[in-house]
């Protein structure tokens, strides 16, 4: 037991506790619900990777340090997956760098590219991380909250040019966008585009959804925009790809200078991560267009299944363009059910009433009260898992 009176948590993180994921997460398991809150596949990825990987650990390869920037493997794959796919060219020696998954690839950028007061704006509601590393790297976050209109969620142009003042010196950027789904249009980030480049301001995008979009929607990678790709620290993932969370690999690409920032940053995080299984993500990132696209189809209709499911329960459905997630308005199944539009109790009530787990999204907002009436549901389970899902959520409609 400590003898000092001071609070041991010091103050910038003092208003972040135990993560939601871990509190939902418990209750799924201590009433036996389907947990549809916390966003991780229930079904391994692509067998001939994960055969990679074991090739791999038994070759010797990464069972060791593997090189500080990533296994040269890696690094040339995930080149090779940029140029093909977006046009985009970058040197895998000096301006890729691969992290302990796109969390940490958000910490090391924003510790490494922040002072002491600097404002980063961020689309509100946002991954829960972003307004912890913030913190961590002692900058002031300014959220630009993103708001329903006819289905989706959408952002405010004139909002977010307002929110830009001289204190500003990064726009932390998500899309396809967790928890609402929504896939920025070009018009949109053509517009981010010229505020950035305006107001001479770095970007770091967090694109770890890129091959989750559906319908008409498109995955536009802020780089390729004119004046970006001197400024983007562009963020990937194999974890939602290939369905292999726990392997936490993920990845920068950025011009050099900024690679060098962040991985001044990031050799003091964790050093070095997921040796193995470097190897085993530069086979998938090679895989053809067929698996993409194949997987692609596979969440489309889960996607459905669960839609079409929470709107015969009785929500309001934001349909997402992107992503594994569905946010839902909880108000029209009535002041009581939805426990007066209250998130976060019907969250905790949902596991008792229908045997389900959700997350509020209200966590994901500075502005708690705007996002209060709205729960998001995760759709990147098996088929049989989200049938049950809707048919116990059924009982919510009687």
């Amino acid at each position: 037991m400590t003898s000092t009176s001071r609070p041991l948590l010091n103050r910038r993180l003092a208003e972040f506790g135990t993560t939601i994921f871990a509190e939902m997460s418990a209750l799924a398991l201590r009433t036996g619900s389907i947990n549809l809150g916390q966003g991780f596949p229930d079904t391994d990825g692509p067998e001939e990777v994960r055969e990679a990987a074991v090739r791999a650990l038994r070759d010797g390869r990464g069972n060791q340090y593997p090189p500080g920037p990533g296994v040269p493997e890696l690094r040339t794959a995930v080149a090779a997956h940029q140029e093909r796919r977006y046009g985009l060219s970058y040197d895998p020696d000096t301006e890729v760098l691969v992290t302990a998954g796109a969390t940490e690839a958000i910490a090391a950028a924003l510790l490494a590219l922040l002072e002491p007061g600097d404002e980063v704006i961020a689309f509100e509601p946002y991954y829960d991380s972003y307004a912890a590393c913030i913190a961590m790297a002692g900058g002031t976050r300014v959220p630009v909250t993103l708001r329903p209109s006819e289905g989706s969620f959408r952002l405010d142009l004139d909002e977010l040019r307002a929110a830009v003042t001289d204190r500003t010196r990064l726009l932390l950027i998500n899309t396809p966008h967790n928890p609402t789904g929504t896939v920025l249009t070009r018009e949109e980030l053509t517009a981010i585009a010229e505020l950035a480049v305006e107001r001479d301001l770095l970007v770091v995008t967090d694109e770890v959804y890129e091959h989750l979009v559906f319908d008409d929607a498109e995955h536009l990678p802020l780089a390729t925009f004119p004046g970006m790709r001197e400024r983007t620290v562009t963020i990937g993932s194999a974890g939602k790809t290939f369905s292999f969370t726990g392997w936490k690999v993920g990845w920068v690409t950025a011009p050099s200078a900024l690679v060098t920032a962040v991985r001044s940053a990031k050799q003091f995080l964790t050093y070095v991560s997921s040796g193995p299984f470097q190897y085993a993500v530069a086979e998938a990132l090679a895989l053809p267009d067929s698996y993409f696209a194949d997987f692609r189809a596979d969440m489309l209709a889960k996607r459905d299944l669960l839609a079409a499911g929470l709107v015969e329960a009785g929500f309001e459905v934001f349909k997402p363009a992107g992503t594994y997630f569905i946010t839902t308005d909880i108000r029209p199944l009535g002041a009581a059910l939805s426990k007066e539009g209250d998130g976060f109790a019907f969250c905790r009530a949902l596991p008792e009433l229908a045997g389900v787990v959700a997350i509020p999204n209200a966590v994901f907002y500075d502005h708690r009260e705007a996002g209060a009436p709205f729960v998001r549901f995760a759709f990147c389970k098996q088929t049989g898992v989200l049938e049950e899902a809707v048919r116990r959520l059924k009982s919510l409609a009687g």
